[in-house]
């Protein structure tokens, strides 16, 4: 069984939440800083945060991040230190891939990895998951006490990244094609699983000397337990062996063997679903007219104006007058500003450009 990265998350209403875990260390600080070396541009740049997780934007005005986090059309996407309203959504059934249209343009985004050659490729991921937490252990059937992995620590609001390798290529029943990593003990010093709050990362492979988005984070194995009548638990598990797994209603048994069974992440596998974000990111809406908000404090929170009568062609947005003090923005699909103000026969009329 598989249990989405965002089980314990919601949506806008925590503080934020750090990231990706490591086989070689558990120090909060490291991989907190922007990959370098040959690692240089592997994808940092790109990531935005949205909500409690991360998006990436991978055109001029949309960024993708996966449906299972949630999220509003009006609800804010900061890239860079700029904060992106959100216009329009649009979601890929069968799949848990997302695109977000903002206001506004991106000042750059992600080149998209469309190859399916992914398996065997190095990958570069990030996210805002949980720090390492205490060691698991169990005792196997020699009497052994032996190290099974880490369970889940807390969250400390600090994107960080990791490296792996695609294993595999999962068809999942909900959300079709997957690319499966595995957290493996000689994996180097960077070797890293998700945890819980890593959903909706990216993940990147390299081609020729550019850095791709490959991969949208949607889930780990578990949950275990350590008997088969125990407490559940997440954790980052780099031999699933003696532990139980929960397989439907019932709680199976891994076999202990002499080697290790890691556990396993698994991305959105963007390559499959090309052709569909080109659609979508290449709709032409620029003619889209903006819509008016209002609130009665300029700090909001603003909703929009269900009185609101807009002429694109003259470019003016015609309301009822307010009875006391209002407040007015615009929201578009492209950057506008509202230039004039008049009171017009029982009417405010807004010019706009």
């Amino acid at each position: 069984m598989v249990t989405t990265l965002a089980s314990l998350m919601f949506w806008f209403g925590t503080g934020p939440v750090p990231a990706v875990l490591f086989y070689a260390t558990g120090d909060p600080t490291y991989n907190t800083l922007p990959p370098g070396g040959n690692l240089t541009n592997s994808g940092w740049q790109f990531e935005g945060l949205w909500g409690g997780f991360l998006g990436t934007p991978i055109a001029p005005n949309y960024f993708i991040a996966a449906q299972h986090v949630g999220g509003s059309v009006g609800d804010p996407f900061i890239f860079r230190g700029v904060a992106y309203l959100t216009v329009a959504v649009t979601n890929q059934a069968g799949s848990d891939v997302t695109l977000w249209r903002i206001s506004g343009t991106f000042p750059d985004y992600a080149p998209i990895y469309t190859n399916r050659d992914e398996i065997g490729k190095s990958i570069v991921v990030y996210g805002r998951g949980t720090q390492r937490g205490e060691v698991l252990t169990i005792t196997n059937a020699l009497g052994t006490v032996k190290t099974n992995g880490w369970l889940l620590g807390v969250a400390d609001g600090v994107q960080r990244w990791g490296t792996n390798l695609v294993a595999g290529v999962v068809t999942d029943d909900t959300v079709g094609e997957v690319l499966q990593a595995t957290f493996d003990a000689q994996g180097g010093a960077d070797e890293c699983q998700l945890s819980l709050g890593d959903s909706s990362g990216g993940l990147f492979i390299l081609e020729s000397s550019t850095w791709k988005l490959a991969g949208i984070n949607y889930a780990v194995d578990g949950p275990y337990r350590t008997t088969s009548t125990g407490t559940d638990f997440l954790a980052a598990v780099f031999d699933e062996g003696g532990l139980y797994m929960q397989d439907n209603t019932n709680w199976v048994l891994i076999s202990d063997r002499p080697r290790n069974q890691p556990s396993s992440f698994y991305a959105s596998r963007l390559s499959v679903h090309g052709d569909w974000i080109h659609s979508v990111i290449n709709t032409d809406t620029a003619s889209e007219p903006p819509v008016l908000q209002t609130s009665a404090a300029v700090r909001g929170p603003y909703a929009d104006d269900l009185n609101a009568s807009v002429d694109a062609a003259s470019k003016t947005i015609t309301v009822p007058l307010p009875e006391g003090s209002r407040f007015y923005r615009l929201r578009g699909v492209e950057a506008v500003s509202i230039i004039l103000i008049q009171a017009q026969s029982g009417h405010l009329v807004f010019r706009y450009q």
